[in-house]
Parts: C-alpha cells; structure tokens; sequence
C-alpha cells in the first residue's frame, strides 16, 4: 500500500482519539497510539481533526521504516511537517532518484506545497508530525509505483 494511500484511508475513518480542540493533548514521539500499520511497515495516527472535512485543519502522525519510499505524487492542501525523531527525505520532482531528495534531521520542519511534486522516504526509521487542511487527497504521477520502488 502506497504511504499516503494508507494516510487517506485511516483519515476517513472515525478517529477515537480525536477530540475537541478544547482539550489539552500531546504526544511523545515512542508513545503515538498508532492506528494503522502498512504492509510496508508504515504506520499513522490521526491525532486531531478530521482530514476529509472542507477547510477542517487536522494534525497526523507518520512512522516510516528504513528504506521505505513513497512514489511521486502531490496533495491537495499544504502539509507542514515536523520531524520527530530519525531523518525525512524529501525530492521535489517525478524522478523518484533518492539521490536528489534532501534530509530533514528531526528538529526539522518542512512546509510542502498543495499540489507539488514530490517523493519522500527514509533511510533510518523516522516519525514526522504534520499539520493540514481537509479535504486531504494524495494523487501519485503514476499510479502503478511501489511505493518502495528505488531510483
């Protein structure tokens, strides 16, 4: 399953923990309640919000494994991205060559447009928080990549 695949599926679902903005919530990186794993071993957590509300801003959770990658796409709203723990990499452009991504160490925040084309992945374990606004959808350059295709 592509890693925004999964992001959209699980965000169309009643998340639990989610609640009122009016209560005091926080997380710790080893201790997200993750809500769903991937085959790949990717794993999310809608942590506020609901992503498939029009103009709703919601918070999420993303764990990705060393080595995985996901294919080009683009997403219809601005995701702003705080890493965690571990390293994002991040190419702007369809090429999917890991070479050209650049590395976001945690401590980073990465801001990335609606609708520009990307790829991103890991080569150490990594969480990444993000914040967007709903309705969120992930459109792939070419639907038939694996999400852990190499260059």
């Amino acid at each position: 399953m592509k890693i925004h695949a999964l992001v959209l599926t699980l965000s169309l679902l009643v998340c639990a923990n989610a609640s009122a903005a009016t209560q005091h919530q926080g997380w710790m990186p080893d201790a997200i309640p993750w809500q769903m794993t991937a085959a790949d071993g990717t794993r999310y957590a809608l942590l506020e919000g609901k992503s498939e509300k029009e103009r709703e801003p919601f918070s999420y959770a993303f764990s990705i494994p060393a080595g995985v990658w996901d294919a080009p796409h683009s997403h219809s709203a601005t995701a702003r991205v705080f890493v965690a723990k571990g390293v994002l990499r991040i190419g702007y452009d369809s090429s999917f060559d890991h070479s050209r991504a650049k590395s976001y160490p945690a401590g980073s925040y990465v801001i990335v447009p609606a609708g520009v084309v990307h790829f991103d992945g890991s080569d150490t374990d990594t969480i990444i928080i993000g914040t967007a606004t709903g309705p969120w959808t992930t459109t792939y350059v070419d639907r038939s990549s694996p999400a852990s295709a190499g260059p």
